[in-house]
């Protein structure tokens, strides 16, 4: 039998290179754990254009399959798609995707009923210890497949978030990166009355322009030379799996998470006043201050979908937004979608009749550092250092260190996966950010 690399079992999903790390016989083993650690009786599958997806997807449904479980496996499909259906036939889900990785990169993101996650603390280390032990319970009889189409419904599920009557004949210039939103965009477009300027909608696995990682600053400038040379009014980049978005506006400009969060939490406050929107402790001040001026009430809360998806359901909250691109809608089954967040911008934009640009000018009071990693030996002890060096500041340790000043404040955190701390950083000033961000730099690098 395969020896398995617990190293592909990550915080928040399965990831490792096909075929050294994930092959077939370990998507087999899996799907094997997948439902014996579940105890359902139906699970629903999908995957991503990766050029491994369909024999690893296939692998894990006869795993599934010959544990007992019946299979609905909606195909070609983006992760929220996946999450959708999750919730919309009740029914645990698994999708295999490496979101933004490289080529030679696949996985799984799985969840439970209605789309609710599995991180390493609420069922994956179970999933590993499994899959590493190979030896599963002897079903009473094996499961069954069953292919459904779910892209109409989960594009009309989508539309229902916004009054498509009330959008303009917009010019939305998108990098679809070669993923997943090369497919389901043009299906949603059919809806809209904006004209849609595709660029990279192939699906092809192998990135043949550049790799489905919007985060990088290089993808981005591309997006916003495509929309300058079109005159576009706005230009939308998703990630590899279509779950997360990145926009610039009608100059070119890249608009942040924190940025997209505040727009989106202003219109949902204007139509559900004093509702509860939870943001992460990376998200600009200009994202509690927008929910509190618009009669909402903000709620912070670690980075990751875990924590997001799980306050979400203690509290009740409408929307949470993360720096990182994803957006989470409560009646959505709680689950992040690029697209959904992309509608409400549309909507914004057509709503007050004004270039994005100038919708965004308000809310772009603030300079921010971006994300900054650091290689340091000792996380734990640079943690404390960092600590004491600010402890005349206001200091939290909801996620990593926070020390907030009255006209600057930074986070410090540490990588689930490598030996990096990550600083985010912001200021009321440019000058006064690059010298405070060189500052702490200066402080996670000593030795």
């Amino acid at each position: 039998m395969k020896e398995v690399d617990p190293g592909i079992f990550k915080a928040y999903d399965v990831r490792g290179v096909y075929p050294e790390e994930i092959d077939e016989e370990v998507a087999y083993r899996i799907g094997r754990a997948f439902v014996t650690f579940l105890g359902d009786p139906g699970i629903v599958t999908g995957r991503d254009m990766r050029l491994s997806s369909p024999a690893l997807s296939r692998a894990f449904i006869a795993g599934a399959t010959d544990q007992g479980a019946e299979v609905t496996d909606i195909g070609l499909c983006s992760t929220d798609m996946l999450y959708y259906a999750s919730g919309a036939i009740d029914m645990p889900g698994a999708m295999f995707t490496a979101s933004h990785n490289p080529k030679q990169y696949n996985g799984l993101k799985l969840c439970r009923r209605k789309a609710a996650p599995i991180s390493m603390d609420t069922g994956i280390a179970e999933i590993r210890d499994l899959t590493l032990a190979g030896d599963f319970p002897r079903p009473s009889s094996r499961g069954k497949v069953k292919e459904v189409d779910m892209l109409d419904s989960y594009v009309k599920h989508v539309l229902g978030f916004i009054s498509t009557s009330s959008l303009r004949p917009l010019k939305v210039v998108t990098d679809a990166g070669n993923g997943m939103a090369g497919m389901i965009l043009p299906a949603l477009f059919e809806h809209l009355p904006c004209e849609l300027v595709p660029h990279c909608f192939e699906l092809d696995g192998s990135f043949p322009h550049h790799q489905p990682d919007p985060i990088n600053p290089e993808n981005i400038r591309l997006l916003s030379q495509w929309v300058l040379e079109a005159g576009g009014d706005l230009g939308m980049a998703f990630d590899g799996d279509a779950d997360r978005v990145f926009l610039v506006d009608d100059k070119g400009e890249p608009v942040s998470g924190s940025l997209t969060t505040a727009m989106v939490a202003r219109r949902i406050l204007e139509t559900n006043p004093g509702e509860k929107i939870i943001y992460n402790c990376i998200n600009s001040w200009v994202v509690p201050e927008t929910i509190r001026a618009y009669g909402g009430i903000p709620i912070r809360e670690r980075v990751g979908h875990s924590f997001i998806k799980q306050t979400m359901a203690e509290t009740g909250a409408v929307f949470a937004g993360e720096h990182s691109g994803h957006y989470y809608f409560r009646d959505n089954y709680r689950a992040d979608s690029g697209l959904i967040a992309a509608m409400f911008i549309l909507e914004i934009v057509s709503l007050e009749g004004r270039p994005l640009s100038e919708i965004l000018a308000p809310f772009r009071k603030y300079h921010a550092s971006g994300e900054i990693n650091s290689r340091v030996d000792d996380i734990l002890g640079k943690l404390e250092e960092i600590a004491r060096v600010y402890s005349h500041g206001k200091v939290d340790r909801l996620d990593g260190i926070t020390v907030e000043f009255d006209d600057w404040w930074f986070n410090v955190r540490p990588s689930n996966t490598e030996p990096l701390l990550r600083l985010n950083l912001e200021a009321k000033s440019r000058e006064l950010m690059e010298e405070k961000r060189d500052e702490v730099l200066a402080v996670i690098r000593s030795r």
